[in-house]
């Protein structure tokens, strides 16, 4: 028999492990996506051939769930949408990121980060989208992170929380 929990355990208890799917880099501001196989995580940095953010800002990497690429195409009346359009850096499937708060850390290959904020949309997703891009986003954004201990990581690495 399984035991009841209260929703203020539930909350932080992520069981599940999932997978790196995608990783894009964005060398300059509103600059094209260059698709890679694997990156270089840097300590308090960001990506390595991503504009390298500020030390200790929050959005050094932006995540993204896969499985919520086909619910924005859908409700967009398309297919999946493929993670170029919506900006992100990372694209992990099988892991619930939008269970993840403030301050909870999680490894994605040897790389440690930490959750920092939810990444909502931005007005340039209506560009991207069309009409009605930003409101089919909405709560799908992904989130955002800071790099605690920087690796290498590929797609195909494990994620998980630590």
């Amino acid at each position: 028999m399984q035991t009841v929990r209260s929703v203020k355990e539930l909350r932080g208890h992520v069981p599940q492990q999932g997978k790196l799917r995608w990783i894009g880099l964005r060398p300059e501001k509103r600059g094209d996506i260059t698709v890679v196989r694997k990156a270089t995580l840097v300590t308090q940095r960001g990506i390595q051939g991503d504009r390298l953010k500020r030390k200790g800002t929050k959005r050094q990497v932006s995540l993204i769930q896969k499985e919520h690429l086909a619910v924005i195409g859908k409700l967009m009346g398309e297919r999946a949408i493929k993670p170029e359009r919506l900006r992100r850096n990372l694209v992990v499937s099988g892991f619930p990121l939008n269970a993840l708060r403030k301050g909870m850390q999680f490894r994605i290959g040897d790389a440690l980060l930490e959750w920092s904020e939810s990444c909502d949309p931005c007005s340039r997703m209506e560009e991207e989208l069309g009409e009605g891009g930003f409101a089919a986003m909405t709560g799908m954004g992904g989130i955002l992170a800071r790099v605690i201990e920087g690796s290498e990581i590929k797609v195909g690495d494990p994620i998980s929380l630590v």
